[in-house]
């Protein structure tokens, strides 16, 4: 395996790490409390409860996926495949650290490791 294949294996384990993590704290953190609020007040139906609590995991299930993909095209791909999944991946990352950053005006730990697996794909895209 080359330092490539290396950097964008690593950014794919970075993404999906944080995507585990950040599923795991938006259930416990923001999720659990709207469905207390939810079944305490009866005026949203169960279904929508639920339609609510899986829409806020999207960029986690989007996060998880692409570092699956950046794993995928790391170890299978030639160069044109790892640069869609490169590109595709990166901005998802970029745009969740960019928002991490911006919304609490300080660093963030998902949005240093979505930087740093930003850098990686970067790396790993570029000629060796």
């Amino acid at each position: 395996m080359d330092w490539n294949s290396i950097a964008l294996t690593a950014a794919g384990v970075i993404g999906g790490g944080t995507a585990v993590i950040h599923g795991v704290v938006m259930q416990r953190i923001i999720i659990r409390p709207i469905e207390a609020d939810f079944a305490a007040n009866g005026r949203i139906s169960g279904t929508l409860q639920k339609l609510i609590a899986l829409l806020l995991h999207v960029s986690t299930f989007n996060w998880l996926l692409s570092g699956i993909a950046l794993i995928a095209a790391a170890i299978w791909f030639e160069h044109d495949v790892r640069l869609v999944v490169g590109l595709l991946a990166c901005s998802s990352f970029l745009y969740g650290a960019i928002i991490a950053f911006w919304s609490i005006r300080r660093a963030h730990p998902g949005g240093i490791l979505m930087s740093a697996a930003c850098i990686l794909i970067v790396l790993g895209l570029t000629a060796g």
